[in-house]
């Protein structure tokens, strides 16, 4: 639990949910750097209002709204209030929705993309509520898992679309891809944009350029961002934060620290002390 004025974010694991994160914020100077998260943002404002941008745009979540942020995409978030903002979340995976998908062989909730950044479902709203209660507060496993298993597949039934990849050169997505899942598979390298250009077999310049406009972010950050995943994974494991942050690629403790807070709302110890 962190507490500094009245900033508190209290994360929990859900291990039988295949390692569902879930959290529970209120925040009032907080501002969140641009980040993305492995897997869906879904969320209920619980109090306040939050201003965050997606898509491109900038979007306003006031109080009983829900937020949804696709896998991998590229958010910030800050209050769009002086009292801030209190909500609660959960960050399922994509291969959450898959496996739901073949297991009722329903295509349509595979691999959802939500196209709306904010959304008005008060019968949803309630939903999450009672999910996020029951996981806070129950231990039956059989409770648990229905709710939440029930509750992704209606979301993805009322509130999904099946992304429509835009059209590329395939030998210049073969590139990015090549760069990216060098990235992907060594975030703790330290690597040079040239070096990163050659391996992809494209000119620096061009290279900052389009896999910004692919993924979101430029090569730099995009690492950043994927040292800090590895860095979590590491974390539940039980590993000294120092160790971590050497072996995901940062600097020093600092470092590792600034970035952490910046994407998570806590800091690396504040993170372990609520999974403890």
């Amino acid at each position: 639990m962190k507490k500094n004025s009245k900033e508190v974010a209290h994360f929990q694991i859900a291990s039988e949910l295949g390692g569902l994160e879930l959290l529970d914020a209120k925040y009032e100077k907080q501002n969140f750097s641009r980040h993305s998260h492995e897997g869906y943002t879904i969320g209920v404002i619980e109090k306040g209002a939050q201003r965050f941008f997606r898509t491109g745009g900038n979007h306003i979540a006031p109080q009983d709204s829900i937020i949804l942020v696709n896998a991998d995409e590229v958010h910030n978030g800050h209050s769009a209030t002086e009292g801030g903002w209190e909500y609660k979340a959960m960050y399922p995976v994509p291969e959450q929705f898959q496996r739901l998908s073949e297991e009722l062989n329903a295509p349509n909730i595979a691999i959802p993309y939500f196209p709306q950044p904010v959304v008005y479902d008060p019968e949803l709203a309630m939903q999450l509520r009672l999910v996020f209660d029951t996981l806070a507060n129950s231990d039956n496993r059989l409770l648990r898992e229905t709710l939440v298993y029930g509750t992704l597949i209606k979301l993805a039934a009322k509130h999904s679309t099946h992304r429509i990849s835009p059209q590329n050169n395939p030998a210049a997505q073969r590139q990015l891809t090549l760069v990216k899942e060098f990235l992907d598979d060594f975030p703790q390298a330290d690597v040079s944009l040239e070096e990163l250009a050659r391996l992809g077999g494209i000119s620096p310049f061009h290279l900052v350029r389009e896999f910004q406009k692919r993924y979101g972010f430029p090569p730099h950050a995009y690492q950043i961002q994927q040292r800090l995943r590895l860095a979590k994974q590491l974390l539940r494991q039980g590993r000294r934060i120092l160790d971590v942050a050497q072996e995901c690629g940062f600097h020093d403790q600092s470092h590792f620290h600034r970035h952490f807070k910046k994407a998570m709302g806590v800091t690396p110890g504040q993170y372990v002390k609520n999974l403890a």
